[in-house]
This record gives C-alpha cells, structure tokens and sequence, in this order.
C-alpha cells in the first residue's frame, strides 16, 4: 500500500445541502487471502455534534464525537457521549451521509522507507512527516489487514537507539471473527510500538467508571488492550 499524504487528503459530501469536507486520519486495508479481494476503509478527523447551519446555539447541549470511516457502498459512524450509548455504532450505506463520498487521497512528492532506528530517530529530529503501516493476518480466517496513519506522537531515546510510536485514531481489524459485513469487525483504536515484530491496540469500549452493588456507570473509553504479531512500516514523506 503506497502511503498517502494526510496533510493533503480529504473526503468530500457530495449534497448541496452540505458538501462537508473532512480530513483522512488514517485507512485501513482488509484483504482476503481466500479470494484476493481488498477493501479500503478512510478514517476521517472527528467533530462535535452541531446544528449545522444555525444562526446560533451550534453545538448541541448532549454533546458528543462525531467521527466517520467511509468504504466501498458503506460507512461507519462513531457517535462517543459522556456516557455509554446504545447509538455508539453505527452502520449506513455510504449515500445516506452527505450524498455519499468523494475522495481526495493525495500522493506525496517523495517517500523514503525508514529501515533503522538511527533512520527513524533522523527523520524523527528532521521534523519530516512520517507515515507508518502495520500489517497483520489471522491465518484461522485467511484475513488480513494494513492500517496506516500519520505519526503524530513519536518518541525518541537517542542514547539507548530507542524510539516508540503512539498515534490515533485508527481503525483496528478485529480477525478473529470472519464477518457477514467486513465493516463490523472496526474498531476505533491508538496503535503504539517500539521495534518489530509486534504492535499493540487499545479500542474504544464501554468502559466502567464506577461499580457497587448501588451503580453501575460506563462511560466510551480507550481501554480494551490488544496485542498482535506484525510487520510495522515506518516512512518520512515530502
């Protein structure tokens, strides 16, 4: 998968009524080893629930995230409040939002592969842009996928040649379920890793907050670790 350039790339509405335009936060490839088909799904930048094009009172007082992953016929809303809700998730065809998308993946002038830690630790201290890729396969389900992001967190230990990247949101494949819909098995998620072989995931789940025989509270939160056998990819692009 050739990364792309997310300072540059966009989803468009295509409706009148709004031609919302939103910006790719990351995508995720699912491939099929049992037949070779491949499907793209594009995260894009979340926002706050709002009265679009009201003359005031713009955000809604039950406020809430509001962050879509589109793909091929069908899309993904994630609609996070201040507590666990039953419309968290949820499933539509791709024309229902916005007339449905038009995409604007932008390439980068320049992509240059970052194979060593002194590699990544330059680019890193360069303030180049970097992209990274982590691919992974449940063999079970003949399943895999390829999640890539920009890395906005990276950090670097330059005296013990260490670096560790920590970036989201992404939207993490679940394989261990082999799906009727392949959207169902995205979650939003952090990916973080600091050497190869390996990357860990923490998905957005309901989450309790407080627990007693009086309540019972969950609220959506970064909580649910998960740790796969991968291959990371990390680029400086220009």
């Amino acid at each position: 998968m050739e990364p792309i350039d997310y300072t540059r790339s966009f989803v468009h509405g295509t409706s009148p009524f709004n031609r919302v335009r939103f910006m790719v936060e990351a995508r995720t490839r699912l491939f099929d080893m049992r037949n070779g088909d491949t499907q793209d799904y594009v995260v894009c930048a979340s926002c706050k629930s709002e009265d679009t094009f009201a003359k005031e009172d713009l955000f809604y007082e039950d406020n809430y995230d509001f962050l879509p992953i589109f793909g091929p016929g069908r899309a993904l809303v994630f609609r996070s409040r201040a507590y666990a809700n039953d419309d968290y998730r949820r499933a539509y065809a791709t024309e229902e939002l916005w007339g449905g998308p038009r995409y604007r993946l932008t390439s980068p002038r320049s992509v240059t592969e970052l194979h060593t830690n002194a590699d990544i630790r330059e680019a890193t201290h360069a303030g180049l842009l970097l992209i990274g890729q982590t691919e992974w396969s449940n063999s079970d389900h003949q399943l895999g996928a390829i999640v890539e992001y920009p890395v906005k967190t990276m950090n670097i230990h330059d005296d013990q040649d260490l670096y560790q990247v920590d970036t989201g949101p992404i939207a993490y494949a679940d394989l261990s379920i082999r799906p009727t819909d392949p959207i169902d098995v995205l979650h939003l998620a952090f990916v973080a890793y600091n050497r190869e072989g390996y990357a860990e995931f923490i998905l957005e789940a309901a989450t309790p907050i407080i627990e007693s025989r009086q309540a019972y509270v969950r609220v959506p939160h970064f909580s649910q670790r998960v740790r796969v056998d991968a291959e990371n990819r990390l680029f400086a692009i220009e």
